[in-house]
């Protein structure tokens, strides 16, 4: 079997430790890391897979020596300048932040939900915002067997969404301390701001959803809507999502669909109080749903309740289960 050799854009934050423990769990045929940060990080020592690696800091001749894929979590303003110099090395780049997201010529992907679509890649393969990963598992599926019609997303949002500054916030907060990273405090709140506000009033993650979302189930006509919202969750977020059909359903058959669907875990049993929960869903890459009912103020329509961990799942799982993929294809 071929090995393959990977860089890691952003090693040392938030995603990219997480991406280096799922990289650690999985068995992939992967023969050499390289790990790359900022100047700020680069020199810092670090120990994967029984070996040492110092961190290299990121500049446009990195890719020069060859790499088989690369994961980006440093950030747009670098996946913009560098993600370009990695695939035009013939490296193909998986980038974790929004700068490719709605372009036409880069998939989407969502590896549960349209893995054919990393196949028409040009060298760079953009990871999905994390709410909206979660989001289109359950709905794909539910979309092939019933046709969606409208959706609309309601989000709370763990603080690690927002890096280590919004983790910092939260527990700096609750210390009496007050916020840097967001606009109020957190502790004992619910900010309805996430990134920022538009001139139409939406703010840059609920319009993230609504295109993204169109873009990944191959439908851009479809009408969704968003109102997402911060919350004092230290990881994993959790949504409502009301969703209208153009055909009607068997509950019971829904969620046997649901069940039986790739990476979800249906958890939903609320006569004995069990649904998704955060708690739950921290260091898994499964997608949890429950709280599943009718919507009886439209014709064919039901509410679930989604759950998931944003920085795995949301991020750096995702990003490596497309790898994982690109593999199989080769």
């Amino acid at each position: 079997m071929k090995k393959y050799k990977l860089a890691l854009v952003g090693a040392t934050g938030l995603v990219g430790r997480t991406a280096r423990e799922v990289l650690a769990e999985k068995n992939l045929p992967i023969s050499e890391y390289v790990f790359f940060a900022s100047s700020k990080s680069a020199g810092t020592e670090l120990e994967f897979l029984g070996k040492e690696y110092t961190v290299r800091e990121l500049n446009e001749n990195s890719f020069d020596e060859g790499f088989d894929f690369a994961i980006f979590s440093a950030g747009g303003e670098t996946s913009k300048k560098y993600s370009p110099i990695a695939a035009s090395k013939g490296c193909i780049v998986v980038d974790n932040s929004s700068a490719f997201r709605m372009d036409k010529a880069v998939p989407l992907v969502v590896p549960e939900v349209n893995p054919d679509d990393i196949k028409w890649n040009k060298g760079i393969i953009a990871n999905p915002n994390c709410s909206t990963i979660q989001a289109v598992v359950p709905l794909k599926p539910l979309d092939d067997k019933y046709t969606i019609k409208r959706i609309v997303y309601s989000t709370y949002q763990a603080v690690s969404g927002a890096g280590k500054n919004g983790v910092d916030d939260l527990q700096n907060g609750l210390k009496g301390l007050p916020p840097k990273k967001f606009p109020h405090p957190i502790v004992n709140n619910c900010l309805p701001h996430i990134d920022i506000f538009e001139d139409d009033g939406y703010t840059k993650e609920e319009i993230k959803m609504i295109n993204e979302t169109r873009k990944i189930l191959g439908k851009p006509d479809l009408k969704v809507t968003a109102t997402t919202v911060r919350v004092p969750v230290l990881n994993s977020h959790s949504e409502s999502i009301n969703i209208e059909f153009e055909n009607d359903f068997d509950l019971d058959e829904l969620k046997e669909l649901l069940k039986n669907s790739p990476g979800i875990i249906l958890e939903d049993d609320p006569s004995n109080n069990i649904y998704p929960l955060a708690q739950n869903a921290n260091g898994h890459d499964e997608v949890y749903v429950g709280r599943i009912r009718r919507d009886y103020s439209v014709r064919y329509g039901i509410n679930i309740w989604v759950v998931a961990d944003n920085i795995r799942k949301g991020a750096a799982s995702n990003a490596i289960q497309i790898v994982e993929k690109l593999i199989e294809m080769a």
